[in-house]
């Protein structure tokens, strides 16, 4: 996670009606979409763990797929979060396959409440136990542009 977020100015507006949310693990990267179009472009920090898709809870990977952004909670441990809706039951099917609990409470997130003056020390580290966090700044912005009930993708 970059100590700066960026996006494309010429698009960089508060009216925008997002309708997706595109995640690119590899390239560390969150797109807010508009009509297919990435109108905002945000740094990220991952889990510990983060090649790979999610198998079971405790495995510090973040889950690829389709999702939806489903509710959100303004008082959670970290600035802000909104919830993932992992998992799904092709989730649930795989983690049983294995004898194992898939896990859940996968969000995205700013940074933990109590990080204080060493927020900076969080900038271009997977730190999460699986979840998707952000800058506090990135957080507001995608808090405010986001509504409930939006798609995710999240690609390796």
């Amino acid at each position: 996670m970059a100590t700066t977020d960026y996006q494309r100015p010429e698009t960089a507006h508060a009216s925008l009606a997002v309708d997706r949310v595109v995640v690119h693990k590899a390239k560390r990267r969150l797109d807010l979409m508009v009509d297919g179009e990435a109108v905002k472009t945000f740094r990220i920090s991952l889990g510990d763990n983060p090649q790979g898709h999610k198998l079971f809870e405790g495995d510090e990977r973040t889950p690829e797929g389709d999702y939806v952004l489903d509710w959100r909670n303004p008082g959670s441990s970290y600035y802000k979060s909104i919830h993932i809706s992992y998992p799904n039951a092709h989730d649930r099917e795989l983690a049983s396959d294995w004898g194992l609990n898939p896990g859940g409470e996968i969000m995205i997130h700013g940074l933990p409440n109590d990080a204080g003056d060493m927020a900076f020390a969080f900038a271009g580290l997977d730190w999460t136990d699986g979840c998707i966090a952000v800058t506090n700044e990135a957080m507001d912005q995608i808090w405010t542009l986001v509504p409930d009930g939006t798609p995710i993708r999240i690609l390796p």
